[in-house]
């Protein structure tokens, strides 16, 4: 089955299942997935009951799509991502961004927790996503291309939009959670960055690492989406950090962090809802 085929089917099986059209597709990462119990719910689907889709493995990854109202506006939200470590070819890993993308959303907001590489920073911060590295995985947009979705080569020089930039700083500066901004790297994973990709990774201007978000992203510009992204500064860097790295801290990280992110999140919708 190619990937064109495959995303057919899944959003056949997905209309004939749901019947809502969303305007804003979520992503939530790592610890950040309670937000998707804080809206009001219309419809679920689990991962696993979708034919051919990509099934979240990872612990705080629960792996349903979740449908419904954020203080109004319509939204899909991905309770739980999944990765290429898991097992999952890039192009397998978004699938469910096309997915979102053919079923309605025009804006993909991506959130994650991220190893803080930014001198500075601290675990429970957020940063808010102004550009990313990709280099160090595959594309999603290797293969043939899918030109329903969008061209051969397409523009990646603004892949975050930067009027949505300008309205999550605003919400930010307006309900006081401090925010601080840069550059995502995604690895490969699944082993945390040695303390010396740590410092290319600095040198290279990196100011937070992580194992998703960024293949996501590639997607959905190719498709014509337009992108923002919040990571949750989970945990300081390999070298960094004075401790070894465990994902049981990520998600404790995460989980501290989730009432100042659900605030940020939940009124950066509703602003972005406003310009659409």
């Amino acid at each position: 089955m190619t990937v064109k085929e495959q995303l057919d089917a899944c959003c056949a099986f997905v209309s004939a299942r749901i019947d809502f059209k969303p305007e804003i597709a979520l992503i939530l990462g790592s610890g950040l997935g309670g937000f998707a119990e804080k809206i009001d719910v219309k419809q679920t689907l689990d991962y696993k009951d979708i034919p051919n889709f990509p099934v979240s493995t990872v612990w705080g990854h629960a792996g349903r799509l979740v449908f419904g109202y954020c203080d109004g506006v319509p939204v899909a939200v991905m309770q739980g991502r999944v990765h290429m470590y898991e097992g999952y070819t890039p192009q397998e890993a978004v699938l469910p961004v096309r997915l979102l993308h053919q079923l309605g959303a025009k804006v993909l907001f991506l959130t994650n927790a991220a190893g803080g590489i930014q001198h500075g920073m601290k675990a429970g911060e957020f940063m808010l996503i102004t550009d990313q590295i990709s280099s160090f995985v595959p594309s999603p947009l290797r293969g043939e291309n899918i030109d329903a979705l969008g061209v051969r080569f397409p523009d990646m020089s603004e892949i975050y939009s930067k009027r949505l930039q300008k309205i999550i700083r605003k919400v930010a500066v307006n309900a006081d959670i401090p925010l601080k901004e840069g550059v995502y790297v995604q690895t490969a994973g699944p082993a945390y960055e040695s303390p010396a990709e740590i410092r290319m990774f600095r040198l290279l201007g990196a100011d937070a690492v992580g194992m998703s978000t960024a293949i996501e992203a590639i997607a959905a510009r190719h498709c014509g989406m337009e992108i923002c992204g919040i990571s949750c500064i989970s945990n300081l860097a390999a070298g960094i950090s004075p401790h070894p790295l465990s994902h049981e801290e990520v998600k404790e990280a995460a989980d501290k962090a989730a009432p100042q992110f659900e605030r940020l999140v939940r009124q950066s919708i509703a602003e972005i809802h406003s310009v659409l």
